[in-house]
């Protein structure tokens, strides 16, 4: 390791600082970078710049969205070759060690959103002004949501209070446990939620429904039925979101931080990053992975045919669900219909793709894709995954079926266009019929690998997964190495 650039991301101590105007997008940004740190933060403005810095680092989540997927039945690997990325690879086939460079990235971006948190938190009290607590709402709301993403990857991780982690912190302070990861990330959200204004500033910016749903999702991951349940139907009865009409309009362009939008990760096609440098892009790079390979025709444009759906997601949608036009691309039926199409055939091809997220023809004045530049959002939490959580926990904390029906309902009756395909179960059955919703309402969104985890189905639906392993990731080998015994490598592994 070269004395000079410290390789875990717990000490990354350089905060990304961005001028911003009112009108801005969020994630429209000129980067300028402010090293004095203990002499920043003495104006209203640095704290803004700072958050802007901490919200940065959710573009980088792209990865946890195509493997989280790609780890689950839902899709594989692909890619060019046996060889192309590995790390993907190994993911895929359940083989993943600790010396895995994409799971690196994860954990290293992850928790380099959390320190950009921490470095806010530290320095808290130093300046007062108008409107600080919404600032530092929406800075707990991050650190909670890069702390979720991390424990449900990897389970326990440390934790630094309101402090940015410094050099010889990993020797020193030990891996947390699980449930205390989650306490911490619920005492942030309730802070988030009491502080936060329910209508964004600015387009992207969390909001107190935001929290509430995430708060929602973890008490759920948490197996807090009951309190899930509360939470969620806060959000529910606000009024704020509601389900569109076309299920298809909400993963095109002009349905970005739409009703049904809880909180949207923003893109931009702001060019800079490199294969080198993944990270540095304001674009969704997984839209360009998971592009057809070679393509050319109408409508798409190419990729490197990496998270290509399987047979068994393309099996699981009922007839008349219109979500399975949206969701899978048939490349095969694409072309025959449309005689100019032409692709390339990819590792482990399957003839579908997955089409929310692969990218469109952009406009002749557009900037090249470049296959890192893609301006598709993210849709993080839509309000679908609010009442389908609000139905799973009131089914499965045994509060209220019927409640739990009538949640369920609502998404299927816009699947579906109808009332015909309502689904009348209850109890255990329910429960099956609430998961396999989710399944189809969130193919190619990265969802699917995480519930079949929480669930305990992950054995009987992964080819590969082994029952007290493959639930919880690898820490990277370095993070195991620097801490020089502190941290135990989880089981398995």
């Amino acid at each position: 390791m070269k004395n000079s650039k410290l390789k875990i991301s717990l000490i990354v101590v350089v905060v990304l600082l961005t001028s911003i105007s009112c009108s801005d997008n969020w994630v429209d940004r000129q980067p300028v970078y402010q090293l004095d740190s203990e002499n920043y933060f003495n104006t209203q403005a640095d704290y803004n710049n700072a958050l802007t810095g901490a919200y940065e680092m959710l573009q980088s989540s792209y990865i946890n969205v195509m493997m989280g997927e790609i780890a689950s039945d839902n899709t594989l690997s692909g890619g060019e070759s046996a060889n192309d990325v590995i790390g993907i690879q190994q993911v895929d086939d359940m083989i993943h060690t600790p010396v895995n460079s994409n799971l690196k990235d994860l954990w290293d971006w992850m928790f380099a959103g959390v320190n950009r948190c921490n470095y806010i938190l530290e320095f808290k009290d130093k300046t007062n002004f108008a409107g600080k607590n919404q600032i530092i709402g929406e800075t707990r709301f991050l650190k909670a949501y890069y702390e979720f993403e991390l424990v449900k990857w990897f389970g326990g991780i440390p934790l630094s209070g309101d402090k940015r982690f410094n050099l010889n912190d990993e020797k020193s302070i030990p891996r947390s446990s699980i449930a205390d990861v989650y306490a911490s990330i619920e005492g942030e959200l309730l802070y988030a939620i009491d502080n936060l204004n329910p209508t964004a500033s600015q387009t992207g910016r969390a909001t107190k429904g935001a929290a509430q749903a995430l708060l929602g999702k973890v008490y759920l991951y948490d197996n807090k039925f009951s309190q899930a349940a509360t939470v969620l139907d806060q959000v529910i009865s606000s009024g704020k979101y509601s389900l569109v009409s076309n299920y298809n309009s909400i993963f095109e362009m002009a349905g970005e931080n739409g009703p049904e939008s809880v909180f949207e990760i923003q893109y931009t096609d702001v060019q800079g990053a490199s294969f080198n440098c993944l990270q540095c892009s304001q674009g969704n790079v997984a839209v360009g992975f998971n592009g057809p390979r070679n393509y050319s025709g109408p409508l798409f444009s190419d990729g490197f045919s990496f998270n290509v759906p399987t047979q068994k997601i393309v099996d699981a949608f009922e007839p008349g669900d219109s979500r399975k036009a949206t969701t899978i691309l048939d490349i095969v039926a694409w072309a025959a219909a449309n005689p100019t199409v032409s692709y390339g055939v990819g590792y482990r091809h399957t003839g579908y793709y997955n089409r929310k997220y692969i990218p469109r023809t952009r406009s002749g004045g557009a900037q090249q894709d470049l296959h890192l530049t893609n301006p598709n959002n993210y849709r993080a939490i839509r309000y679908s995954d609010v009442l389908l959580m609000a139905a799973e926990a009131y089914n499965r904390g045994g509060i209220d079926d019927s409640k739990a029906k009538m949640y369920l309902n609502q998404v299927r009756e816009r699947a579906f266009g109808d009332m015909n395909h309502d689904k009348s179960t209850s109890g255990p059955a329910l429960t099956d019929d609430i998961l396999a919703e989710r399944r189809v309402e969130f193919a190619g969104e990265g969802l699917r690998f995480f519930d079949l985890v929480r669930t305990g189905k992950a054995a009987q639906e992964i080819t590969g997964f082994t029952p007290g392993k493959n639930e919880l990731f690898p820490v990277p080998y370095e993070e195991i190495q620097f801490s020089n015994g502190n941290w135990a490598q989880n089981p398995g592994y």
